[in-house]
């Protein structure tokens, strides 16, 4: 399993955001995350980047504990050094592209690989140009982020954050920021990685993407996982009221 997050807790002050939640994803699986807006879905998923620090449970990449609870009940985690590795297994595309607006796009992609990861410049630049061809935009190398359109931004951004080689990608409703056309070219990128078995955590508010590209689907509220499952089941023939709710509203 790539990773595992069991009994998560989350709390900014006295509100609780996340609430023992728990689930994994398995080498090649495409994992879907659905809900309303301040479910905790976001914040999962900064969790599980550590771009924030749980409260409570334990997060396991590779098998290996990057966050514990202690016996004092108090989240713990490794070393800043061994931390540095565990976060070299994880890529997360946000919403606003988060692009360097100083640097071009190729510079965008090798930054980090070479400064970071201490690969050769060379070896950066030629990932980087794979990426750029598979992204359909190779052309726009030499060009700044200010000078592509929305969708061009962000498949530079899914490239940038596939540059550094994670185990697994998370995406933070990567097109909520998109127009409807824009929206597509994005959702093709991610369904074409989805066809070559990209290990992906994806939050969206698209709902017929995630039934058709989704191995699983867990739809959040309130801070907790109310209902996971297979797509068809999750979408179709949904168990729990809450998720029935949530979902009558797309089909209107």
């Amino acid at each position: 399993m790539i990773i595992e997050m069991n009994n998560i807790e989350k709390h900014f002050g006295d509100h609780e955001v996340l609430k023992d939640i728990s689930f994994g994803v398995d080498s090649g699986e495409v994992v879907s995350i659905i809900g309303p807006s301040g479910s905790g879905k976001s914040t999962l998923l900064r969790c599980a980047t550590f771009l924030e620090t749980i409260d409570g449970g334990e997060i396991l990449y590779m098998g290996k504990h990057a966050a514990h609870t202690n016996e004092h009940g108090e989240a713990v985690y490794v070393s800043p050094q061994e931390l540095r590795k565990f976060r070299t297994y994880c890529g997360l595309v946000f919403q606003q592209f988060n692009l360097f607006p100083h640097y071009n796009i190729l510079k965008n992609l090798t930054d980090a690989p070479i400064h970071v990861q201490h690969r050769s410049k060379e070896e950066a630049e030629e990932t980087a140009m794979d990426l750029l061809r598979k992204m359909g935009i190779a052309d726009r190398a030499t060009a700044y982020p200010y000078q592509l359109s929305g969708g061009q931004q962000q498949r530079v951004a899914i490239a940038r954050a596939l540059a550094m080689k994670p185990e697994i990608l998370f995406f933070d409703e990567p097109t909520s920021a998109l127009d409807p056309e824009l929206t597509g070219e994005v959702l093709k990128v991610i369904r074409q990685l989805a066809e070559e078995k990209t290990t992906m955590v994806v939050v969206t508010h698209e709902m017929p993407f995630a039934k058709a590209v989704s191995n699983r689907v867990l739809f959040m509220d309130g801070g907790v996982v109310v209902e996971q499952g297979d797509p068809h089941d999750v979408f179709d023939n949904p168990q729990e009221e809450r998720t029935k709710q949530f979902l009558q509203v797309f089909e209107r």
